[in-house]
């Protein structure tokens, strides 16, 4: 017995969005070298490896730096959400689904970049990856919350090309694209994250990254 065909064909683009100064970090993080290569370079390396076609979103500033793992390259705006929209400006209209990914997760592996689209394919509007809360969590206002309940969220987030590009439509900013998405009336799922997919927040992570990715490799 075959497979079913998926619910969603089509052609699959991603946007990695390396727009950010990297404030906390202390610098541009994106192009800070890690196990050999780039931040960026290692993200827009895995994005490939689930998607038909590549944009990458960096600082206007940058737009002359050489990014070979990207089909276009584009300027990002003030927020993650209007640097998320000008990569999906240059996503050709034939895509069926779009992930958005964050350069600062460079250790980010073709199996998650696989497990998103199959969920969006499967008729999902958004596809996300989780991973467990290890740490006890309370609300600011007191009360402990049950962390049973709740998943910490990675990139890359997989999309129903039109979901995203609808959710986006009103230009509302957001933490991630599959909130904009759910605000839209979409459907959103969890599948499962990788514990190892750190995003690069302060120089310390880099260590930890690092050493994943020198292991798979």
């Amino acid at each position: 017995m075959t497979d079913p065909a998926p619910t969603l064909a089509g052609p699959v683009w991603a946007v990695v969005v390396a727009g950010g100064g990297g404030s906390r970090f202390g610098g541009a993080k994106q192009y800070v070298e890690v196990a050999g290569r780039r931040v960026v370079d290692w993200s827009l390396a895995a994005a490939r490896t689930g998607a038909d076609g590549v944009v990458a979103v960096v600082p206007a500033a940058d737009l002359d730096r050489p990014l070979p793992g990207a089909d276009a390259v584009v300027a990002g705006g003030a927020s993650r959400s209007d640097s998320v929209r000008a990569g999906l400006a240059a996503v050709p209209d034939t895509a069926a689904v779009v992930v958005v990914h964050d350069a600062a997760r460079p250790a980010a592996g073709p199996e998650l970049f696989r497990a998103v689209v199959a969920a969006v394919r499967a008729g999902a509007d958004a596809a996300v990856p989780g991973v467990p809360v290890v740490d006890s969590l309370r609300w600011r206002s007191g009360g402990a919350v049950d962390r049973d309940e709740v998943v910490a969220v990675q990139t890359p987030q997989a999309f129903a090309a039109a979901a995203l590009r609808a959710a986006h439509a009103a230009g509302d900013d957001a933490s991630d694209d599959a909130t904009l998405v759910e605000r839209a009336g979409g459907r959103v799922v969890v599948v499962e994250g990788d514990p190892a997919n750190v995003k690069l927040t302060h120089p310390a992570d880099a260590e930890a990254v690092a050493r994943h990715l020198v292991g798979a490799r």
